[in-house]
């Protein structure tokens, strides 16, 4: 099965090349995404064009398609999920979670001359980076983008419930699958409190599994590709 691959913020298509030989060990199809402004130098992009950059890749999927999120990018997987319920065979959420309609995209970090660079580790610290080495560290923020405003104040916009029966797997790597539960049943995630299946997968790993443990992803990955 084709397994569209969106990385979070910061990074481009390469993020997964350590995902990619498993998953085609494993018998899929890979399809990591370098989105616009986020690797392919297009500066003016905005968060429509995002999205858009992402259906293409489910539309040209051979059949059904899972469709990976990670981080932030978990929004634009659910969007996904949204416009395409018929072609989306299940989510994987790593490391983040779908926002409501009309919600902005990626709020965190206020752009600085027009882009969001990447802040450094300080705000990283902890749970989300203790995986990772010094050197692994400093060759994720050699190769950081600078995201464009344009990308990060978009809009979410969401329109089919039938997204709620597509399956999600929330794959969780610097908190556990219980406080991922506890926050939806407290209704702090409420687009997953709505869904018809989810299923929470523990992953022991920081925030950026796709670097410090690219084998156990791929399976968590291929085994919502099967199911």
């Amino acid at each position: 099965m084709d397994i569209v691959l969106i990385a979070g913020m910061w990074l481009d298509g390469s993020a997964w090349d350590l995902v990619v030989p498993e998953l085609e060990k494993l018998g899929h199809r890979p399809v990591p995404l370098t989105l616009p402004g986020q690797g392919d130098g297009d500066v003016t992009a905005s968060y429509d064009d995002q999205v858009a950059a992402v259906l293409v890749a489910v539309d040209d999927a051979d059949g059904p398609v899972v469709v990976v999120g990670h981080s932030a990018a978990c929004v634009l997987a659910w969007v996904a999920g949204d416009a395409r319920p018929d072609k989306v065979a299940a989510l994987a959420l790593v490391g983040g979670m779908p926002s409501a309609d009309g919600k902005t995209y990626f709020g965190f970090f206020e752009p600085v001359d027009g882009v969001v660079p990447f802040p450094g580790w300080e705000p990283f610290e902890g749970p989300d980076s203790d995986d990772m080495s010094a050197e692994l560290k400093a060759d994720v923020a050699a190769g950081a983008i600078a995201v464009p405003a344009a990308v990060t104040q978009g809009v979410i916009r969401l329109s089919d419930e039938r997204r709620y029966d597509v399956p999600v797997t929330m794959v969780c790597p610097e908190y556990s699958p219980a406080d991922a539960q506890e926050w939806v049943a407290a209704g702090d995630i409420p687009e997953l409190a709505k869904a018809s299946r989810v299923d929470y997968v523990d992953i022991d790993s920081g925030h950026w599994p796709m670097f410090t443990r690219p084998t156990e992803l791929a399976a968590i990955l291929a085994d919502c590709a099967t199911d």
